[in-house]
This record gives C-alpha cells, sequence and structure tokens, in this order.
C-alpha cells in the first residue's frame, strides 16, 4: 500500500475506540465487523478466568454465562431465551437447519439470485444429496420498491415447494428484504422460512417473533461489534424438535430434564472457546452507551451517514439511485463502470489505501462498489472514495 500514515481524510472521533490500521480508510465493517478495544478487554479477561481452572470454568461456571448471554441477547432480538442457540458464525446455523432437515426427490427449495454465496452452497449441498430442486426468484437490481422482492419470491412458490431460504438484508445489493411480510405469506401457503441475517442484528432494530420464520440465523460480530465467533440461531419453538448442531456431541444423550434438547446440544458441541459468545452483552451494552439515544440513535446515524456517502457517490459519479432509501441500512451497493473488479479492489487499497469491497454482479455493469457505515466513520471519507473513484474510473 503505497498511501502514508497522513491519510487524506479522518475518520469520526469515535475511532480510537477500535483498534482500526490508522492507515487504512476502512469503509467495509459489513464484511467482518470490527470490534472495539473494550470489548475485547472484557474477552481477554473471560479467557483469563477460564486460563486459571479450565475445569470449573467449563463444568461449573459456562453454563450461567451462557444463559445470562443468551438472556440479553435475546431481550435485544425480541425472541425467547428457549429458542437461542450460540453459533460460531451465521453460516453455520444455515448449514445446521438445511442438514437437519429432510427432503425428499423432487421438492423444492426456494431461495433469490442475492443469496450469500456460502449459504447458497449449502443450499445446492443438500439439494444434490435429496434429489431436490432449486428454484431461484430473481430479485431485480438497481430496484424501485420493496413489493417487488415480495412479488418476485412469490411467483416462484408452487405446490412443491418445502422452504425458502431468504436474505434479511442481501450481502451483495445491501438491500433490505421485506423479511416479516414475506415470511407471513409464505407462511399461508404452508411453507417455513430460514432467513439469513447475517447483517441484521445491530443495523436494524429485531423483533424475531415478530417475523415470525421458522428459522432465523444472525452474527453477532457485525453491527452488534461483538467479538468473532459470536452468532446465534433462533429456532422457534414449534420446529425444534429435529434441529440438531453440526457436531452431535454429549448433549444427545443428556439424561438432564432442566433444559431443552435443543440447549443441551448446542450449547456443548465439544471443548472451543466460548468467550466471544459471552461477550455479546459487553457488545450490546458498549454500543448502545455511545449516544443518549441508545441503540435506535446509533443505528439512525449510521442510516444516515450511509445515505449521505450514497449521495456523494450517486453524484460525482452521475449514477442514479439504485434503490429507494427505505431499502437501505448501514450499507449501501452501487454500480459502477464495467471491468475487472479485483483489479478495482486491489487498486483502490494499494494505491489509495481504500478498504472498500467491489463486489461482482451478473447484471451490467457487472460490478458494485458496497459502502459501510459505523459510528467510527466520518463524511470526509467518502468524499475521498468518490474523488479517487472519479480519477481511477475515468
Amino acid at each position: 500500500m503505497s498511501q502514508s500514515a497522513n491519510l487524506p481524510c479522518e475518520p469520526s472521533s469515535w475511532a480510537k475506540l477500535w483498534s482500526l490500521d490508522a492507515a487504512v480508510t476502512y469503509l467495509n465493517h459489513g464484511s467482518f465487523g470490527a470490534c472495539p478495544k473494550s470489548v475485547l478487554a472484557a474477552q481477554q479477561q473471560l479467557r483469563e478466568q477460564l486460563e486459571r481452572e479450565p475445569v470449573r470454568f467449563f463444568v461449573r461456571e459456562l453454563e450461567p454465562l451462557l444463559d445470562e448471554a443468551r438472556n440479553r441477547l435475546a431481550n435485544f432480538v425480541g425472541a425467547g431465551t428457549d429458542e437461542l442457540a450460540f453459533i460460531p458464525n451465521a453460516t453455520t446455523g444455515v448449514n445446521a437447519v438445511l442438514r437437519s432437515l429432510h427432503f425428499e426427490p423432487g421438492d423444492e427449495l426456494l431461495t433469490t439470485d442475492h443469496e450469500y454465496n456460502a449459504c447458497r452452497n449449502a443450499l445446492n449441498f443438500i439439494a444434490e444429496r435429496a434429489g431436490a430442486r432449486i428454484v431461484v426468484a430473481p430479485v431485480p437490481f438497481p430496484i424501485e420498491s420493496p413489493a417487488q422482492v415480495v412479488e418476485a419470491v412469490l411467483e416462484r412458490v408452487s405446490p412443491k415447494t418445502r422452504l425458502a431460504l431468504l436474505d434479511h438484508v442481501s450481502s451483495q445489493t445491501a438491500l433490505i428484504f421485506p423479511i416479516q411480510e414475506i415470511v407471513r405469506r409464505l407462511a399461508e401457503v404452508g411453507v417455513d422460512t430460514l432467513v439469513d441475517g447475517s447483517h441484521a442484528p445491530g443495523m436494524l432494530p429485531l423483533n424475531l417473533r415478530e417475523i415470525g420464520a421458522a428459522y432465523y440465523t444472525g452474527n453477532c460480530h457485525k453491527w452488534l461489534c461483538a467479538p468473532k465467533g459470536a452468532a446465534f440461531l433462533y429456532v422457534r419453538s414449534d420446529r425444534q424438535q429435529g434441529i440438531r448442531p453440526l457436531t452431535i456431541s454429549h448433549g444427545a444423550n443428556s439424561p438432564r430434564q432442566d433444559r431443552s434438547r435443543f440447549q443441551l446440544e448446542f450449547d456443548w458441541m465439544g471443548t472451543d472457546d466460548p468467550t466471544a459468545s459471552l461477550c455479546v452483552p459487553v457488545a450490546i451494552a458498549f454500543m448502545g452507551s455511545l449516544l443518549d439515544g441508545g441503540w435506535p440513535e446509533l443505528m439512525a446515524k449510521n442510516k444516515t451517514l450511509v445515505l449521505a456517502a450514497r449521495q456523494i457517490l450517486l453524484e460525482r459519479l452521475g449514477i442514479p439511485a439504485p434503490c429507494p432509501d427505505e431499502m437501505i441500512g448501514s450499507m449501501a451497493a452501487l454500480p459502477v463502470s464495467d471491468g475487472n473488479y479485483l483489479a478495482l479492489h486491489d487498486t483502490l487499497f494499494d494505491q489509495f489505501g481504500l478498504e472498500v469491497p467491489v463486489i461482482p454482479w451478473p447484471a451490467a455493469p457487472h460490478r458494485l462498489i458496497r459502502i459501510s457505515a459505523q459510528i467510527y466513520n466520518s463524511l470526509e471519507q467518502y468524499e475521498y472514495l468518490a474523488e479517487v473513484l472519479q480519477k481511477v474510473l475515468d
């Protein structure tokens, strides 16, 4: 990277609470998140507690700590504590549900052409193994309204549809899908929905009970800013029987009757480092304390920032808005001129110190720039991105 540490723009004053590289203009919170220093310090304390007496920690202390963390997360996402399990990432959640369900040859599994590649691969694997057929609903991008998503999905439903795997916030195009309405409409025709909510926790207000999906999985390491390795799987109480973790362990034949088989299995999948999950309450509390209005103000601030950033890019590059404001949370994707997406990404990073994803997209112009907005970002950073893109794309 040829850029010096003296950036032509500065992040916001909040950036000092993170460990981000001062030599990089970091506009890609959406990919892997970024964990604040104080949350990482809390994780280190838990790791030290674990290592002081590992047997005591895993045998006596871990379960109450997990329950406490689960209770706090349940309140945050609007779920029952008995409906949540901690998992390493949302992709694991998608795999756990898909590999637990039974499908027959000829069954149809519904998704969209915006589905995240890793989860689409899991769907491909399950379909091939069962002889099922994947039905893809084409969602336009650019798009004019959320109603187009609903229409696209419902048009592909048939009497053979057994499950829908759908994004809440699409990864490539950064669109908020009207997931509650889609879930309701699919349920009316007897189709369960597995929601890939990877980006939603911390970006959008969540109430999983109101959404009503049979299955919902989300990451805590992205917009919630917990450490890497913290995510959750929500399984509605009436769908928990038969949903098994990818790793079968002691919970499978535990004689305990004081908690559900669902939690007995998912809470212990072998020895690992559980401290990321245990730090979820710390992350929720920390991020919610940054502004007087708590999480609602933080979410609104990030949306306002990303909309302003998008407007700068739209004006500088001379392109129309590809989606309405209501379909944007804390990320926005914009189509840019055709070309090699990897080359553009590398040029932005290596020559200008800009960390921003350039994403391949099937429709012309075949590549998208996706920007993220977290409280540590500043409007000047996006102005710098727009200036560089004008030069590079010309």
